[in-house]
This record gives structure tokens, sequence and C-alpha cells, in this order.
């Protein structure tokens, strides 16, 4: 009878893993049929770059929201102020929350907006929500941007030619600039794994691009009429389900760039996946009431995004595949084949998913910081609030 039990529990978790590495071994291998269709701006591209004649262009509005991001925000925007784009088509705005007066002084002698609200409770939502009250202007597209992110002076320029196709909602590539050590390099790896399976093959298919939170570019006007419906810390999910009720459509653009900092010691990395696994979990509690209808009306981005908040964080399924498999080999051996193919078969996944030039044993050989990390996304469940909307803030490093 014990060992029919424990059998039965063994079959259960497996199928939970199983379910959850089956989703990523199916994209991993259609993004592997991705053909990226050549444009006229990414051949124009030839090192120095010129302004593009375009036929058209768009104004944008470039929000920064900035919470407590003295150390960063400054050089991002003086970079990004470097744009090929025309000038009179783009404006930055930054809300500044609780930094220095001495920051906000830096910021004031730039050519652009510089917001200064008081929130009770500070969020990117609210600061996206102020910075749309207070700039009464004709744009076309909005750009979200963290303080620390940096993009290429073509950046505009790209974006406007994918913004001529009619695209209202464009998610960037957002990249990894910096690989100080063994934490932010599995970070930058983990993003671009994103990249692949929940943006590149998600396209590939017809299905719409997940968001990261920058680099995120919308139509004005929808973005305007939205933005209020923001209520949580998890503002991209948010943004995506908005979108994928309205069925608009989420293109990802992999020529696209924008450089982002990646967290690089373990009480940021600790912080940074609570926030994640938190609105993971509030995203999943608001599309579910959703759902019959999404089924009703054949909304398979809507259904599709829903199945997405249930999977288990690739790292903790690769460490507790591995652990489980260790553990059933010590049980029965007779049980233990499909936990090691289970673990095979998720790092077939995660080696596909990964781009060429980041498959070096330099990156595989920092796996041994993967346990440690996981440990402490395990010690996240129990802080876990799925009714806790404040901001968790995680901050860069000195």
């Amino acid at each position: 009878m014990l060992w029919t039990f424990i059998h039965i529990i063994d079959i259960l978790l497996w199928l939970l893993l199983a379910a959850s590495a089956s989703y990523i071994l199916f994209f991993a291998l259609v993004a592997l049929l991705y053909k990226k269709p050549s444009s006229k701006l990414s051949e124009y591209l030839t090192g120095q770059v010129l302004s593009l004649n375009a036929d058209k262009h768009f104004k944008f509005l470039i929000l920064y929201p900035a919470y407590n991001e003295d150390r960063v925000i400054v050089n991002s925007v003086q970079k990004f102020l470097k744009q090929y784009y025309p000038y009179e088509h783009y404006h930055v705005a930054v809300i500044s929350d609780h930094m220095q007066p001495a920051t906000n002084e830096q910021l004031a002698k730039l050519p652009i907006t510089l917001l200064q609200p008081v929130f009770e409770k500070s969020s990117k939502a609210k600061a996206m929500q102020y910075a749309i009250n207070q700039l009464q202007r004709d744009f076309d597209y909005v750009v979200i941007l963290d303080a620390d992110n940096v993009v290429e002076p073509h950046f505009l320029e790209q974006l406007n030619e994918e913004c001529i196709k009619g695209y209202k909602a464009i998610q960037c590539h957002r990249c990894a600039k910096n690989s100080d050590n063994d934490i932010a390099v599995l970070d930058g790896v983990s993003e671009e794994i994103n990249n692949t399976i929940f943006r590149k093959a998600h396209n590939r298919i017809g299905l719409s691009s997940a968001l990261i939170g920058s680099g995120m570019c919308f139509d004005y006007k929808w973005f305007s009429e939205n933005v209020f419906k923001l209520s949580t810390a998890g503002e991209d999910r948010e943004l995506e389900a908005l979108l994928l009720r309205q069925r608009v459509y989420i293109h990802y653009e992999p020529d696209i760039h924008v450089f982002d900092e990646k967290v690089s010691n373990k009480d940021n990395f600790q912080k940074q996946r609570l926030r994640w696994m938190t609105a993971q979990i509030q995203s999943l509690l608001s599309l579910l009431p959703y759902i019959p209808k999404a089924i009703m009306t054949g909304n398979i981005d809507y259904i599709d995004k829903t199945i997405q908040q249930t999977l288990i964080p690739r790292s903790m399924l690769i460490v507790l595949s591995f652990l489980l498999a260790l553990l059933v080999t010590a049980i029965s051996r007779e049980w233990c084949l499909k936990w090691w193919l289970l673990f095979l078969f998720i790092c077939l996944s995660l080696y596909l998913s990964t781009p060429k030039q980041l498959r070096k044993h330099s990156v595989f050989g920092k796996i041994l910081s993967l346990p440690m990390l996981v440990w402490r996304m395990l010690l996240n469940i129990l802080k876990i609030d799925h009714k806790n909307t404040d901001f968790i803030h995680t901050t860069h490093d000195k």
C-alpha cells in the first residue's frame, strides 16, 4: 500500500514537471525554424548610421519611470539623446521618484521633461499614469524604458520602420549590458532563453510575443486609454492581458536592441524573482475569469498567455528534475528512467533556446551557481502574497 502511494506521488510529480518541460521543448524546436526577413534598415546599418529618409517619421514619447535610480538614470538619458532620429519627432520624459536633488538638477539641464511626483506607495504603473496625465502632446507611439536601459543611436530609426508596418505593440530585444559575475551571466542567459521561447518562437507561429517590462513600444492612443487600468507591480503582464483581450498582436523585433543591466548579487536576484513570482500568481488569478470567453471566441493568444502563468520557472525545473531523478533512482531503478529522460529533455530545450554565441564553456561552467539561486527562489514561495501590490525595487550595485 505504501509503495503504491509513493508511486502515485512519483507519477504526479513527473506529470507536473513534464507539462512545463513539454511547453518549453515545443517552442525551443519552433524557434529553430525561425527565419528573420531582412529589412531595408537592417541592410543599411553597417557600422556608422546616418538618418534614413523614411517615408514617415512617427512622433515618439520616451518614458523613463525612475525610482531611486540615481546611479544610472543620467547616463541612460544622455546616451538616448544621441539618436539619429529627427529631434522634433521624439521627446524624453523622466518620472523621478525618490531620487536625490543632485540627480534631478543634472536631469533638469537636459532637453527633456522632468516630472517629480510624490507617491504614498510608488509603482511603475503609477509613474506612467502620472506622465500621461501631465504630458498633453500629440504623439503617435510611447516607448517604455527602465532607468538602466541603454539603446543604440539608430534605435528610433529601427522602431519607426516597424511602426510603419502597422504594429500597435512592439517588444524590442532586451539583452545584457554587463557580465561581471556568474549571477549576471546566468541572468543574461535566462533572458535570452525567454526571448527565444516566449517571443521569437511565438511570433514564428503567429502568436503574440510576451512583454518584458521595458523596451516596449505602444500605439500612444491605445496606451493612454489603457494605462490607467494597471494596478499591480506586474504592469507588463497586465498590459499583455489587456492587449490580448482586445486582440492586439504583440510583435517581437530581435534586431532592435535594448541593453539592460543584469542583477549581479544574490540579494537582488532574490528580490527580482520574488517580484516576478508574485506578478505571475497575480496575473494567473486575473486571467482565469476570462478563460471561458477566450475559449468560446477562439482567442488562442489569451489561452496561451494563461498557460504561461502556470509554468514552473526553468531554473527550478532543471534543478528539481535532477534532484528527483537522483531520489527516484535511489528508491527504484524501475521508476527512474522517465525522470532522467525528463531531465535530458529539459537540458536539450534550454541548450536549443540559448543563442549560439552564449553556448560556451565559460557560460555553462557558471551553472554551479544555479542550485543556490534556485534555493533562494524556493524561499521566495513562502513570501508570495498575491494580494500585495507594493512595488519591490531591486537596486543596482555600486
